[in-house]
């Protein structure tokens, strides 16, 4: 399973609205032959591509998946009958499905007679590329995660506007690397206006990643045809609003959004209730001055601090990640 899981990470951000599922088919003697992780909305999900790779030593063989197969004809077929007609003998899936359209296909599994187990490593598998999905189907919106790239005294920027770069290459790094997971990424107009950035996702050799998310401006600020979130690198998007579920609710297809700023933005949606997640990338630098990186004018007393627990803390370099859930 443990290997289905990770199959499954190639499919963030490729597979919205659809979950990123993966799946390996595994021989009667324990080897893994094939692995497959879902493609694009329209394209194979994850058993049918791990069934094409393995051909036909999937007859006999058992398929290990991340979610239950789905049991519905849409873009596609279901794969619960994929893995019939291939002869797979049993199915291990960790998370059953919530979605009742597509749910079903243990069962059509077991009366074809296939062998059915549920629930390995069901919180390792909800814990994964499942997360955010799963989030969705519950909560009817997307996951969103705040970034926050600071100094150890919680600037974003100097007195001057100045920022390039806080952080150092091994968490500039990792935030490229997410962004080839995300659905959309989001960010204010004043950000646009100051900073002119690209947002898109990119390789260790700074070519573009194969998935790049849609770039959100949120805000009432014309942005001009010239900038660079404008090109046509990746998606663009301008949402004309200072509420933050006005720019959910213009993303229906996402399950994953990121939020970058600046101040004002992060702070709206945290006044709003629409952080699930922050991720504080902490360098050891100090500046005394200049822009924080949370603004929540509003705010006037610690009791209407919003509380966050602490998930992980990870080293990048001399910076230190902090990841925070909402308490």
């Amino acid at each position: 399973m443990r290997s289905a899981i990770e199959e499954s990470v190639g499919a963030l951000g490729l597979s919205s609205p659809n979950p990123p599922v993966g799946a390996v088919i595994v021989s009667p003697d324990g080897e893994i032959i094939a692995r497959g992780h879902t493609q694009p909305p329209g394209g194979p999900h994850a058993e049918i591509m791990a069934l094409r790779a393995a051909g036909d030593a999937a007859r006999g063989a058992t398929a290990v998946v991340t979610l239950e197969p789905c049991n519905h004809t849409g873009r596609t077929g279901p794969c619960s009958q994929a893995l019939i007609d291939a002869g797979i003998a049993r199915v291990v899936f960790a998370v059953a499905d919530p979605n009742p359209t597509a749910s079903g296909g243990a069962g059509r599994l077991r009366d074809a007679g296939v062998d059915v187990e549920s629930g390995r490593l069901d919180v390792e598998a909800r814990t994964g590329p499942l997360r955010h999905w799963l989030f969705t189907q519950e909560h009817g919106r997307p996951f969103v995660t705040a970034k926050i790239a600071s100094t150890v005294d919680g600037r974003v920027a100097a007195p001057d506007g100045t920022s390039r770069w806080i952080t150092g290459p091994q968490s500039r790094a990792r935030a490229h690397r997410q962004r080839g997971q995300i659905d959309a990424i989001v960010v204010g107009t004043g950000t646009v206006l100051a900073d002119d950035p690209s947002l898109t996702a990119r390789l260790p050799d700074d070519t573009l990643a194969p998935h790049q998310p849609v770039r959100v401006a949120m805000g009432l600020r014309d942005v001009e045809t010239s900038a660079r979130i404008r090109d046509d690198a990746a998606p663009f998007l301008q949402v004309r609003s200072h509420d933050p579920a006005d720019v959910l609710a213009a993303l229906p297809e996402a399950t994953w959004v990121l939020v970058e700023g600046g101040p004002a933005i992060i702070g709206a949606f945290i006044d709003a209730g629409l952080v699930d997640e922050i991720e504080a990338y902490v360098a050891p630098t100090v500046l005394g001055a200049g822009a924080a990186s949370v603004d929540r004018p509003a705010l006037t007393t610690l009791a209407q601090a919003q509380r966050f627990v602490t998930t992980d803390v990870e080293r990048l370099g001399d910076d230190v990640l902090i990841r925070m859930a909402r308490d």
